[in-house]
């Protein structure tokens, strides 16, 4: 298919299934992957034997910790099965690490490591981020998978400022492990910004306009290849360039003369690209709490760190996979920078957020995508409540743009609320509330006295009920009895309590609120999409 043809895509579900059941061989130009880990778990806690007989856990929208159970057992006999370097390594680490959380992590690493081997072009790059608490391990799993001379750098990000870790150095980086499918592969030499100390000892002089600059040696002292002898200004010297190339540097006041008469060549350091990159990134900042592109997603990852990877490893038009997608920050920076992209994520409120972050981002500019996975009818909605209800949750959650309340999924831990909507509707800058509880099951009168009750104890202003199944009679009266809110100004009211079935969401119906301002994170700031340069070349 050609890159004009192609749509983006955008998956809900397990990407080892999702790599296996849609992506074609040796199809991707790029590969990041930012996969979940616990890296504040004690050793004791990651290296503790377990006898793989607990039950699966269900996975949540932040769960960051994969255990030994039988679903890691499968996959480990699947991986040893396949009788390659991948599998006896696996073998071999077990017999080290043991049955443990360590252990699984890595089993369930390397059999998604097998399948991105497979998707990615033979020019292509993986870059695998991850912290110095596993990396070691799973630099062992890439050798294995990828070739060990198909490693090309591990570079160290540093993601944070200094920490005072009790006893220790502080720990304020992160790792990128960069490997190749072969010998042969995309790289677009990418720059870094000097540091001042460089900039003050090679740029220290400057012109009567203000623009900086260094002088730097014209003679051929200690060049191999040797030079050109002639005088210049009463000077001879072998000098690195011919006459008429010191003429022509003469009549662009390319040459600064030092006391002596000497000339040197000027250069001007906003003339220069930069230091070409190297393996230690401390140019990249954090996102703070108060940057634009922050959305309130745990483990986002700055766009300019993305940029880097995507610019220096693919061209416009390739294709770029991130099977990780969490907050859709790969996504979008390919995006922006006409790339075709593929993301993948366990978790219908990161499908959310990445379709909001998507369109509010680049509004009428966005390539066409599809969500392939998502429930699109009543029929697959009630299947995914079946298999998962706290997915079918947090999808349910993102039909009408709230984001859940908690995590944790803890009986009784959501105080009667399953999700939660911030709106605005005056200048006060003070938000607004709308508490929202989701059922799939049987419903009745009761479960909208509830909400009612709720939303009072909140002092919330809108109280919303999501429900599968369709309303009684008397749910809809519970619901007309608790009046309308009236907003501020001329605003009009809307029902103070709102009964929406997803059959009715699916068809378009909205929650009604004042305004369209408020969602489940902050709103991504609008941006432009580069033009296209066209194609760099290979190496």
């Amino acid at each position: 298919m050609s890159a004009t043809a192609w749509k983006n895509k955008l998956y809900f579900g397990d990407n080892l299934d999702i790599l296996r059941r849609y992506v074609e061989d040796e199809s991707v130009d790029l590969i990041y992957l930012d996969p979940p880990f616990n890296s504040k778990a004690t050793y004791n806690v990651l290296f503790k034997e377990k006898n793989g007989t607990d039950s699966v856990a269900q996975i949540t929208a932040f769960d960051d910790f994969w255990h030994w159970d039988m679903a890691a057992e499968a996959a480990f006999r699947e991986v040893v099965g396949r009788g390659d370097k991948v599998g006896d390594l696996l073998d071999a680490l077990r017999r080290f690490l043991g049955s443990n959380d360590m252990m699984a992590y890595l089993t369930m690493m390397a059999i998604r490591l097998v399948e991105l081997h497979r998707v990615l072009k033979p020019t292509g790059s993986i870059y695998l981020h991850c912290d110095p608490t596993a990396s070691h391990y799973l630099k062992l799993v890439m050798d294995a998978v990828f070739g060990i001379r198909n490693f090309r750098n591990e570079v160290i990000w540093k993601r944070s400022s200094a920490h005072s870790d009790s006893g220790t150095c502080g720990n304020a980086h992160d790792v990128l492990l960069l490997f190749t499918k072969g010998p042969k592969f995309l790289w677009n030499r990418q720059y870094q910004a000097y540091d001042e100390a460089y900039i003050t000892s090679h740029y220290g002089k400057v012109d009567e306009k203000g623009r900086r600059f260094g002088d730097f040696d014209l003679t051929a002292k200690g060049l191999s290849g040797g030079g050109y002898e002639y005088e210049w200004k009463g000077i001879r010297e072998i000098w690195r360039c011919p006459l008429e190339t010191m003429e022509q540097y003469e009549r662009e006041g390319r040459l600064y003369y030092t006391k002596k008469g000497r000339p040197r060549y000027k250069r001007y350091l906003d003339e220069m690209p930069g230091l070409p990159l190297q393996d230690v990134w401390v140019d990249i900042p954090p996102i703070n709490s108060q940057a634009a592109e922050r959305l309130g997603y745990p483990t986002q990852k700055p766009e300019a760190l993305l940029e880097r990877i995507i610019k220096a490893s693919s061209n416009e038009g390739d294709l770029v996979l991130d099977p990780f997608c969490g907050c859709g920050t790969t996504i979008a920076v390919a995006e922006r920078l006409h790339r075709r992209w593929i993301g993948i994520d366990i978790t219908h409120l990161a499908i959310t957020l990445m379709k909001s972050r998507l369109q509010d981002t680049f509004g009428p500019d966005l390539s066409p995508y599809e969500v392939i996975g998502e429930p699109t009818d009543l029929a697959s909605a009630q299947s995914l409540a079946q298999q998962d209800r706290y997915q079918f949750q947090y999808w349910a959650l993102g039909l009408v743009g709230a984001r859940p309340t908690s995590d944790k999924q803890k009986k009784g831990a959501d105080k009667g609320i399953d999700g939660q909507l911030i709106f605005f509707d005056d200048d006060s800058g003070r938000p607004k509330r709308i508490v929202i509880q989701v059922k799939s099951g049987h419903v009745n009168a009761n479960h909208v006295r509830d909400l009612r009750g709720t939303v009072e104890r909140e002092k919330a202003q809108i109280g919303a009920f999501i429900t599968l199944q369709p309303p009684t009679r008397a749910m809809r009266t519970e619901a007309a009895e608790a009046g309308f809110y009236d907003p501020p100004g001329l605003l009009p009211p809307v029902p103070k309590l709102q009964i929406l079935t997803v059959e009715e969401l699916l068809a378009g119906k909205k929650l009604e609120y004042p305004v369209s301002r408020g969602g489940t994170f902050r709103k991504a700031p609008k941006q432009f999409k580069r033009k296209s340069k066209g194609k760099a070349g290979a190496q």
